[in-house]
């Protein structure tokens, strides 16, 4: 016993002293590990409905998807894999959305009833915490919304999937799959037609749409409302900006979407009016960062897969489990061109003065993300001489961990699968590390240099 525990204390320490000198190399180390479990779930012979082991690239591929939280499939999910199989799937997609770090944190807490400042360091880093005060309540919040909302999504459709003589395991199956996968953005889908058979229905459509929506929003966001839902005015700048730029958003892409795809025959045109409304806001609200498509995507014109790509970088909220460059990124880089274009000093918003280090933060994370995607597009056209547009579309939805295809997927070769496997990975854990490295990389310097104005544009 002394022995366990002697070797239990060594390793508990080699953590801690990981944690503290390079908590982002702690957090890739942790996601790579948990994809690597996962992958060696999926290949077992019990995974498949074949019976056989699944070539390692797709378990890869699938168990990678599913931590990243992203949706990408090499291989028909509602067919390929097992009963078994799909609560894997689910079980790493829940595990990628409530975030490595954050469920650490819960098991030392529920365990110990205490969280040591290493861990208090890494779950804020996960989940954004404004301070190591409020991750206690971040937690707690964290556990209750997500599972509140996937039990409640998974009641709401369990009748509609019982009237479809879908049989009582296979609703609640599918209800529960479902009710995960929508509200941690993943975007699987356990019916081998994926969501089309539900594309016309509202009582999938809207349980789906909302949870995906609530899921983007951010576990920072959603203890903001708890605490102040009755005193608008009194809610962080953060929840004021993910909420604007998230309605915003919604609002722009739904109509984009119409003009460009409502006269297209192969995807909205031959649908009832209602219906394609219906359809246009749902695809509106998934193509940030949910991934369920309420039509062929690969049959949308060339512009609308431009708008995706744009709509998907961008992504869901901060500590959500959504991914991209978040949308309080873009509205601190909107807000400096507004205080630039006025001439002002400051940038402002809501009667708050944002700092340069934070629009420091948002520039190097969007170059840094239009770097990775730039260099995997060209990497992934190298291996599959697939046009731009298809390659372009393919790379940034894994970067974004979005999960939108064109359809190209199943039949790329080995390599450019691993790239999308490389993409989703640097996706889902890039951010953070930025995030972390920038924050923990601070210096106070006593000496400064003359500063200089460089021209620019």
């Amino acid at each position: 016993m002394s022995t366990l525990s002697n070797a239990r204390a060594s390793i508990g320490e080699w953590v801690d002293r990981v944690a503290l000198a390079a908590p982002a190399r702690l957090t890739l180390i942790t996601f790579g590990a948990v994809i690597l479990i996962f992958t060696s779930l999926l290949s077992l012979p019990v995974a498949t409905t074949s019976g056989q082991r699944a070539p390692f690239i797709d378990a890869l591929f699938t168990a990678t998807s599913a931590v990243c939280v992203t949706g990408l499939t090499t291989v028909n999910t509602g067919t390929y894999w097992s009963a078994w199989g799909l609560a894997i799937i689910a079980a790493g997609i829940k595990i990628g959305g409530l975030g490595i770090m954050t469920l650490a944190s819960l098991v030392g807490l529920a365990v110990s009833r205490r969280i040591g400042l290493t861990q208090r360091l890494l779950a804020a880093g996960e989940a954004r915490a404004s301070g190591l005060g409020d991750l206690r309540s971040l937690l707690r919040t964290v556990v209750i919304i997500s599972f509140s909302i996937e039990i409640t999504i998974a009641l709401v459709l369990f009748p509609r999937f019982l009237t479809l003589d879908y049989g009582l395991g296979r609703s609640a199956g599918y209800s529960i799959f479902y009710g995960i996968s929508a509200f941690n953005n993943a975007g699987f889908s356990p019916d081998p037609e994926g969501l089309y058979p539900f594309v016309n229905d509202f009582w999938v459509l809207i349980p789906l749409g909302l949870g995906v929506l609530v899921g983007a929003l951010g576990y920072p966001v959603y203890l903001n409302l708890i605490r102040g839902w009755r005193r608008p005015k009194s809610w962080s700048l953060h929840t004021k900006l993910t909420l604007i730029m998230v309605a915003a958003l919604a609002l722009v892409s739904a109509g984009m979407l119409a003009i460009l795809e409502w006269s297209n025959p192969a995807t909205l045109g031959d649908a009832a009016t209602h219906e394609t409304i219906a359809r246009i806001f749902f695809q509106s609200i998934n193509q940030r960062s949910g991934g369920f498509a309420s039509f062929d995507i690969s049959q949308a014109r060339e512009q609308t897969w431009l708008l995706e790509d744009v709509l998907m970088f961008i992504g869901g909220g901060s500590g959500s489990t959504a991914g991209g460059i978040r949308v309080t990124t873009l509205a601190v880089l909107l807000l400096a061109i507004w205080a630039e274009a006025r001439g002002r000093r400051d940038m402002e918003a809501f009667g708050k003065r944002i700092g340069t280090e934070v629009l420091r933060g948002a520039v190097a994370i969007t170059i840094v993300g239009l770097s990775v995607v730039i260099v995997g597009t060209g990497i992934f056209m190298a291996q599959t001489d697939i046009p731009l547009d298809r390659s372009l579309y393919e790379v940034v939805s894994a970067y974004a961990t979005c999960g939108l295809s064109t359809g190209i997927t199943s039949t790329l070769p080995d390599d450019a699968k691993t790239t999308l496997v490389v993409m989703m990975y640097i996706g889902r854990v890039g951010s953070l590390t930025i995030a972390a490295a920038l924050a923990l990389n601070k210096q106070r310097r006593v000496i400064r240099y003359p500063s200089e104005r460089p021209l620019i544009g």
